[in-house]
């Protein structure tokens, strides 16, 4: 991205925006191309780097439908059963676990 202006930290101009400042403001880019690319200095590794775009040609936020609220909750719902038991955990099971605390987890194991 040769052709991209890059700003320091906190030194960008006005009228730019990363993509959680749009969507703070309500919108989106919209498929816009980068404007500007943000970088932070980190000792001893690579700049952490920001992409950022245009504010007067970002879109407004696409609602939500009542079938993306629907897709949204399942998804949400299939990530709190147990693939082991079949049980909603109550809560949304960690991917290093594979499986609710009580099937990870038997009662010899804890007791030992």
């Amino acid at each position: 991205m040769g052709a991209v202006p890059v700003y320091r930290w906190r030194l960008a101009p006005d009228g730019l925006a990363t993509v959680r400042q749009l969507r703070a403001l309500g919108l989106r880019p919209g498929g816009q191309d980068v404007a500007a690319q943000l970088e932070r200095p980190r000792r001893r590794r690579d700049p952490l780097v920001a992409y950022l775009y245009r504010v007067e040609q970002a879109k407004p936020v696409r609602p939500m439908t009542p079938a993306k609220r629907a897709a949204l909750a399942k998804a949400n719902a299939a990530r709190r059963v147990c693939p082991k038991c079949r049980r909603d955990a109550g809560y949304v099971i960690p991917p290093s676990l594979g499986m609710c605390t009580p099937c990870a987890f038997p009662e010899e194991q804890r007791a030992a």
